[in-house]
């Protein structure tokens, strides 16, 4: 039985696509080819305005880019074939890692990045919320970065109805990305972040009975194209909360869970290469502050370029190098 918030979801969803490039047939796809020169692998499949479209990505930098199908020509492969095309990449190596991380329910998959000096990788989550964006997060970064790192990289984690329910902040978002204020990594956070404060972790959020992953996972991918967000191959699962079974379930769609082991407002502490949770939806006001502060508190290490922000693809990348 389709659950009502799902109905409902699919109700926005289609409204939604009604302004804007609509996408069909949207799945997962995978296929090796190569392109400029590169080894790719594909990820998804979809067609939009009559033209047959792929999102692949690089296995040695972790991009991921949106290419006409005509562009190249590719040999499709099944999801437990990768190890025999992509071994030794970075991606596989942090896909692998991650589904052997996952024996915890909370904060399953890859949580610390390694960067050649000191810093850390940014993740904010944007979780559904009534309350607007806490644009302070990404003022205080370009203000305390804009000399040493622009565009400043950060990895914002999506979900549908936070996207839906806040066009403004969105377009704010892609207009600083667009002025190269911001390098944006887009990670999968699930459509509904579906989430019952009265049930137990381990029927809660992901892992509730009856959801539907492969509309949490696609569902979303398709309308942040359709939005003009590009998805990265990163997911992060709603409360941190999973098991093996969906780790296991996850990863079948070519993506990598990361976690965080950082998560400033539960009072944990950041330190080179932390992979830092905040979120950005106006419900995690003690993170944010603690945020600031720790801006505040490297001014002069960021000034003399000795605490950076990395960008979650090039830290996982060098991790997995």
């Amino acid at each position: 039985m389709i659950k009502l918030h799902t109905i409902l979801t699919l109700v926005f969803c289609s409204l939604f696509a009604k302004a804007q490039k609509e996408i069909q047939h949207y799945k997962a796809y995978f296929a090796t080819g190569s392109y400029n020169g590169k080894n790719i692998l594909v990820l998804r499949q979809f067609e939009q305005e009559a033209q047959q479209s792929y999102l692949i990505v690089n296995p040695q930098t972790l991009e991921t880019q949106i290419i006409n199908s005509k562009q190249v020509s590719v040999k499709p492969i099944r999801f437990q074939e990768f190890g025999t095309y992509l071994k030794n990449t970075p991606y596989f190596s942090a896909l692998q890692t991650a589904q052997q991380q996952s024996l915890l329910l909370q904060d399953a998959g890859i949580t610390h990045g390694f960067p050649k000096e000191k810093g850390i990788t940014l993740t904010i989550d944007l979780c559904p919320s009534h309350k607007p964006l806490d644009r302070t997060i990404f003022s205080s970064l370009i203000a305390a970065f804009q000399k040493h790192e622009r565009p400043v990289p950060v990895a914002l984690s999506i979900t549908g109805k936070f996207m839906l329910n806040h066009s403004d902040d969105i377009n704010w978002l892609l207009g600083l990305q667009k002025s190269g204020d911001l390098n944006i990594t887009w990670t999968n956070h699930t459509f509904n972040h579906h989430y019952n404060p009265k049930a137990p972790l381990a029927i809660n959020f992901l892992m509730e009975p009856g959801t539907d992953l492969n509309f949490e996972i696609l569902g979303l991918e398709k309308a942040m194209i359709e939005r003009g967000l590009l998805p990265s191959v990163f997911f992060r699962f709603p409360g941190l909360v999973s098991d093996q079974k969906l780790v296991d379930q996850v990863t079948s769609y070519g993506l990598i869970p990361i976690g965080s082991d950082a998560w400033l407002a539960k009072g944990q502490q950041s330190h080179a290469g932390s992979l830092v949770l905040i979120h950005g939806n106006g419900n995690e006001p003690i993170g944010v502050k603690d945020f600031i502060k720790l801006l505040v508190t490297e001014k002069a290490t960021i000034n003399q370029q000795q605490w950076l922000l990395y960008d979650l693809r090039t830290s996982i990348e060098n991790e997995f190098r």
